[in-house]
């Protein structure tokens, strides 16, 4: 059987120093580090572009990206090493500093339907880093709507589907729960929360 979705796999541990995912193995190159791999895939396939074509709305895209990996996802980072101590007043801040981001993306959906725009890697960045903020305690709540129909419609994209899916897999198969939006791609009798 072939696994999708291994983050301690040797070849990650051999290419990123920081023995994490994600990365790529492109014929003889390989990339760590998800905005240079973003990076590299708008160079190797440019059609559908998934950075907007205007300098601005691109500018706004890439610090959107950019937030994402190191605005937001510290706050994730620090949850990590305190699911069992949800009270510990470094978790009882993380968990606020994620729930201010969530509000700030959810002004930004006021108008449009994407973060920048058009569907960008600002979006996938995003999704990606709240998908793990939601496994480990920093949940979206009622008080993002716009935010959890963006949620919603990144879940119900084929490509977004065809990444997260194997991902579920492979957490359920650790026995791991899953967040409750991601129910349809998991397998049957997988374990949820909301």
């Amino acid at each position: 059987m072939k696994r999708l979705y291994d983050p301690k796999h040797p070849e990650v541990v051999r290419i990123n120093p920081k023995q994490q995912v994600p990365v790529l193995i492109h014929g003889d190159l390989d990339i760590f580090d998800s905005t240079q791999i973003f990076e590299y895939l708008e160079d190797l396939k440019p059609d559908p572009a998934l950075w907007p074509a205007g300098i601005g709305d691109r500018s706004r895209a890439r610090l959107l990206e950019h937030k994402s990996d190191e605005v937001f996802f510290p706050y994730v980072i620090r949850l990590m090493g305190l699911q069992a101590t949800p009270d510990d007043p470094v978790a009882i801040a993380a968990r606020a500093e994620a729930a201010r981001y969530y509000r700030e993306m959810e002004e930004l959906l006021a108008d449009r339907a994407f973060l920048a725009g058009p569907y960008s890697f600002a979006d996938i960045a995003f999704f990606m880093a709240q998908l793990f903020g939601a496994r480990i305690g920093a949940p979206m709540t009622e008080v993002t709507p716009r935010l959890r129909q963006w949620r919603d419609w990144m879940t119900a994209r084929p490509a977004v589907r065809r990444v997260v899916g194997p991902m579920a897999a492979y957490i359920v198969a650790q026995g791991r729960p899953l967040p409750d939006f991601l129910s349809t791609l998991a397998p049957p009798g997988s374990t949820f929360f909301g």
